[in-house]
């Protein structure tokens, strides 16, 4: 077990670790970076719909969170430059049904 005393937030942590070889600030640190790590992937799933990886290597993840991410990107600039007055899920379930229909973005959300 490990104690941390964080002096910005005036509380302490505690953390069980079998990680006797670091610090407890250490500890704390990497227990920090894994929330975030957690934080990203629970955003990932609301946002993009990535429900789970098709690939398994480093490089099949990183292709599939930049496609969606550019997706998402790309959707949330057409949303706020057409004025859209729809959810993120009914704009994306629009696009997802003409991706191979030629109309005007315009045209599909009036």
């Amino acid at each position: 077990m490990v104690r941390y005393w964080d002096e910005e937030q005036n509380r302490e942590f505690v953390f069980l670790t079998n990680a006797t070889h670091i610090s407890a600030l250490q500890v704390a640190e990497l227990y920090k970076n894994r929330w975030q790590v957690e934080l990203l992937f629970k955003w990932l799933k609301q946002r993009l719909k990535i429900k789970k990886f098709c690939g398994t290597t480093e490089n099949a993840v990183r292709i599939q969170i930049n496609a969606a991410l550019s997706t998402y990107c790309l959707m949330t600039i057409a949303q706020h430059d057409m004025k859209l007055d729809r959810s993120t899920y009914e704009v994306l379930q629009i696009l997802s049904i003409s991706l191979t229909d030629k109309t005007n973005l315009r045209e599909l959300f009036s």
